[in-house]
């Protein structure tokens, strides 16, 4: 992992799941999540395509793990890619907050 590569999964982990920020519930600590759309079974997405998730939406009961992907969205209304989509929205904006810009 590179020195670019290690700041940004730290700053991904700074927003807090992005499951739990779309349900009203900013700020719960965060895993990393590599999604495995459109990497082979045993390769893990680049760490700029991770997303922040919480253990339980991580790998809990209601989690993308725990549910699979397509029962996960199913039950939530929104996928990985969606929420790649709002964790880059939201890291834009911390970095603005952190750049003071």
């Amino acid at each position: 992992m590179t020195k670019d590569e290690k700041k940004h999964l730290d700053l991904l982990s700074q927003l807090g799941c992005i499951v739990c920020a779309r349900l009203g519930y900013r700020g719960t600590p965060a895993e990393i999540h590599h999604p495995r759309k459109g990497t082979g079974l045993a390769l893990r997405a680049s760490h700029y395509d991770a997303i922040p998730l919480c253990v339980e939406h991580h790998r809990g009961q209601t989690g993308v793990h725990g549910m699979g992907t397509k029962r996960f969205a199913h039950h939530y209304g929104f996928d990985e890619s969606d929420l790649l989509e709002d964790t880059k929205i939201l890291l834009q904006e911390l970095k603005k907050n952190i750049i003071g810009g």
